[in-house]
């Protein structure tokens, strides 16, 4: 038991603690070791009253004596719906003691991004994304943790910490391996739901965890001796225990009442126990408010409304009582232990601050106050805040639970969440217009504010955005523009929910409500890029002719007609044609060879998908310079702009993809493992995973890595049913090439042959986009060599259609692996010239690995060893390097 001076009875929560101060001490002896010492986790569980918080406040003193930085913070019941709350009360401090400059130079280019989450910066004018605002607060503590070696961080409450930080936090914790930070979170278990729970049992599970049990009868006989005398018997000490179960806040608070009422600690007041603990809680504490008066009680209430800076000039505002009458009501309350001041180590408001003396009291109060008044007083608070100077953002909590009466409430709470989407807090922004829709709104706004919360819950619940945009566009009041982005952006939640058919008629009968002009022909323009992405037979038979038709007739004079002509030089290249003509169609849609204004990847007119479209068309039609600038370009521009949710998960793929076509396959299997990374924390499912997992499955194909690529697949559910969205490369045939290298032949040509069908049916002839028939031709080489020998020949005939030098190079090397003697030494040469041509090297060096074979030169496969070195493409090293060892029959 550790041992407590009679004096340390506010200690009482550290009895038996000893093994939970130890690892603590351990843990910051660790920490204060070295400066390149790892990160540090800790998770202090339990249920209310059993010392959490004084188990952290043991924690600050042994950290701060040994010289060590301490920053903390606490959640809040009353303060959930508060977005970075917490992170904020723990970094706030810290950063406003830096000047503006200091601050800037520390976050370097997270400060625009982090900066207003953690209310030290200024907005930006667009929507902020939560997962790039997230990364940046992670940044933001990982860069002033160098600076304020040791740092210890400190977490109360954290199962009602709002689900920002909580996000943050989850998102801190997987990275502390490569920083010198100790950070330790109290929670009560079974507290938290949704994502916040899940979030929190992630950290607890990569952490050490303490979890809190009631204190022995023989503590809390040494406790109540300790605070009461050593006289009080041990049948009164026993009654202590059980009277409280060991609950140490409850202990604490019923010794502080027996001291109060001068009871005698002996066996025959035992009975008074009871009677004296229900005063301390529950009903009794409010019974016990209200002997205080009405003035107290009152003041009590609106500190409980205020959850957080209850300073005595606030409550009296909120109170509407005189400063003289607010002091003396804080003094009772003090006096009565029911707030108390905070303890300056971890206050973070002025002077002269309040707090409660214990979350359940607070939680206690709260829920005394009548209904009906505490609707009332949250619509007062509410003003003084805003009064006050603090925002919408600040006041929007307290208008959550105004009852729907107000029609003003409809503007403030559209304006609050206006600001909460700008710091990235677009949950909180979805409550605000969520609560603003009991009003209701006014006829004139109703459907504004549907769409509003609508483009809010774009990015995290497409379902609900459909639901709520498409209410919206049945409502008078969405006109012009407004309507138009409205059904752009409900056909892209549809998009994102799996519902491609539907996102194609939705913009389609809304293009037909318009005359022709550039508003219907953007909404054309959208619906052939949607029926362009589908996997399935969304369009009719004569989509193509049809785009190709209107696509002719654009001269790139607006961002309609350069979109079009962008949808039709990637249809163009799906299908097969010749690759000539569409990189000069595609090369249309350039402005002075860069993309137009309003097609940026950040610009929300017409989204990434049209941008992804046409450097897909430059990347199969072997202009992978004009590709790779612009995969780079949106991997730079996301970075800068903070995006590190699906866009730039989809940056790095396609990043990777473009490293993929080149040849540089260790470049591209690093991108497309961190755009999995990423593409992880947005979901499982969607298109972008898709494309991760299809690509560096590809790559690791590529480098030669079978049993690699295998285990990805596994792991990432690389398998059948696929997305409804069109994937480059296609899925299919990475799937059948992948179960062919592990063996499984005839699962491999089903696969294969599945490709087949699907292309047709599409009309995808690309033979390098789509290279079925290749892969199929290789595997039925001994089984049905005839059939082998007609897919070969109809892949260099489209090959020889699309007529860049990759698809001719490939082909050939497929006819050659067919043949044998000198005409397949003739074929392979062939295959070398044009793949020499080509910018793809991982081609070139198989070619010439396979050309040194059949002509059994070691010049050629010294050639082909180098190049494939170069590549990074293990197996075919593994490969040049056997024949080349084996030295039979070479030249």
């Amino acid at each position: 038991m550790t041992e407590v001076r009679p004096d340390e009875a506010a200690s009482a929560s550290l009895w038996e603690r000893d093994e939970e101060v130890t690892a603590v001490l351990r843990a910051v002896d660790t920490l204060c070791a070295d400066r390149s010492s790892s990160g540090g986790l800790l998770v202090v569980q339990g249920e209310a009253g059993l010392g959490k918080t004084a188990l952290l406040a043991e924690i600050r003193r042994l950290a701060q004596q040994r010289g060590c930085t301490v920053w903390s913070a606490r959640g809040g019941e009353i303060l959930k719906s508060v977005p970075f709350n917490v992170v904020r009360q723990l970094l706030q401090p810290a950063l406003m003691s830096l000047m503006p400059e200091e601050a800037r130079e520390y976050l370097g280019d997270w400060y625009d991004i982090a900066g207003p989450a953690l209310g030290i910066a200024e907005p930006g004018a667009r929507q902020a994304d939560p997962q790039g605002v997230c990364d940046g607060l992670v940044a933001a503590v990982r860069r002033l943790a160098k600076r304020e070696w040791p740092l210890v961080l400190l977490i109360d409450d954290a199962h009602w910490a709002d689900e920002e930080t909580v996000r943050w936090l989850a998102a801190f914790a997987e990275r502390l391996d490569d920083l010198s930070v100790l950070v330790v979170v109290a929670r009560r278990t079974g507290e938290a739901s949704g994502d916040s729970a899940r979030r929190l049992d992630a950290v607890a599970a990569a952490a050490g965890v303490s979890t809190l049990s009631a204190l022995t009868p023989e503590a809390t006989a040494g406790l109540t001796r300790a605070t009461l005398g050593p006289h009080a018997d041990a049948p009164f000490c026993r009654e202590v225990w059980a009277v409280t179960g060991g609950n140490p806040y409850e202990t604490v608070e019923l010794l502080a009442k027996v001291q109060d009422s001068e009871l005698e600690p002996v066996e025959a007041q035992a009975g008074e126990l009871r009677a004296l603990n229900r005063s301390a809680r529950g009903g009794g504490l409010v019974a016990r408010l209200e002997e205080l008066g009405i003035d107290a009680t009152r003041f009590a209430w609106a500190a409980a409304i205020l959850g957080t800076d209850i300073s005595v000039d606030l409550v009296a505002r909120l109170a509407t009582m005189g400063r003289e009458d607010a002091v003396r009501c804080a003094e009772l309350l003090r006096g009565a232990r029911i707030l108390t001041k905070p303890d300056p180590a971890t206050s973070h408001g002025d002077d002269g601050d309040l707090e409660f003396v214990h979350p359940l009291i607070a939680t206690a109060v709260y829920n005394s106050i009548p209904d009906a008044l505490r609707t009332a007083m949250h619509g007062i608070a509410a003003q003084v805040v805003s009064d006050s100077g603090l925002g919408a953002a600040a006041a929007s909590r307290h208008l959550l639970q105004v009852h729907p009466d107000d029609e003003e409430l409809v503007e403030q709470l559209r304006k609050a969440a206006r600001e909460h989407l700008a710091v990235g807090a677009p949950d909180a922004a979805r409550r605000c217009l969520e609560r603003a829709l009991l009003e209701p709104p006014t006829p004139e706004v109703h459907a504004r504010v549907l769409y509003e919360l609508g483009c809010a819950a774009l990015l995290t619940a497409p379902a609900t955005t459909i639901e709520h945009l498409q209410r919206a566009l049945g409502m008078p009041g969405l006109d012009g523009d407004t309507r138009v982005d409205a059904v752009w952006r409900l056909s892209q939640a549809m998009l994102h929910n799996n519902q491609l058919e539907e996102a194609v008629r939705t913009v389609e009968a809304e293009a037909a409500r318009h005359e022709p002009g550039p508003t219907r022909l953007r909404l054309q323009a959208v619906q052939y890029m949607w029926e362009g992405l589908h996997a399935g037979e969304t369009g009719s038979p004569d989509r193509s002719e049809r785009l190709a038709e209107l696509a002719a007739r654009c001269t790139g004079r607006d961002n309609a007609e350069r979109a079009l002509l962008i949808l039709r030089g990637f249809d163009a290249m799906t299908r097969g044609e010749n690759a000539e003509e569409i990189i000069e169609v595609c090369d249309r849609a350039l402005v002075n060879g860069r993309l137009a204004p309003g097609f940026g990847w950040t610009d929300t007119e017409w989204g990434i998908e049209l941008l992804l479209m046409l450097a897909g068309a430059y990347a199969y039609c072997d202009r992978l310079d004009r590709a790779e600038a612009l995969y780079t370009e949106a991997l730079r521009t996301y970075e800068i702009a903070g995006w590190s949710g699906g866009h730039l998960a989809l940056a790095h793929a396609y990043v990777g993809l473009g490293h993929r076509r080149r040849g540089r396959l260790r470049e591209a299997e690093a991108a497309l493992r961190e755009s999995l990374r990423l593409a992880e924390r947005v979901g499982r499912g969607l298109p972008l995973y898709w494309t991760a997992s299809c690509n560096l499955v590809d790559t690791l194909l590529a480098r030669g890595h079978v049993e690699e690529a295998w285990e990805v697949a596994e792991r990432y559910g690389f398998t059948p049913p696929y997305p409804a969205t069109i994937l480059i490369p296609d899925p299919r045939c990475v799937r059948g090439r992948l179960l062919l290298a592990v063996g499984r032949t005839k699962d491999g040509i089903n696969e294969l042959e599945a490709a087949e069908k699907a292309a047709a049916a599409r009309g995808h002839h690309n033979p390098v986009m789509v290279p079925w028939a290749a892969d199929l031709a290789r595997a039925l080489a001994t089984e049905d060599p005839a059939r082998a020998g007609r897919l070969a020949a109809d892949n260099r005939r489209q090959a020889e259609r699309f007529g860049t030098d990759t698809a001719i190079g490939e082909a050939l090397r497929c006819a050659a692996a067919l043949e044998t003697g000198q005409r397949a030494v003739r074929l392979a040469a062939q295959a070398v010239t044009y793949l020499e041509a080509s910018p793809c090297q991982y081609e070139h060096a198989a070619a010439r690995v396979e050309y040194g074979i059949a002509s059994r030169s070691v010049a050629e496969l010294d050639r082909g060893l180098a190049l494939a070195r170069s590549c990074g493409a293990d197996g075919l090293v593994a490969q040049a390097r056997q024949v080349l060892e084996s030295g039979r029959g070479l030249r």
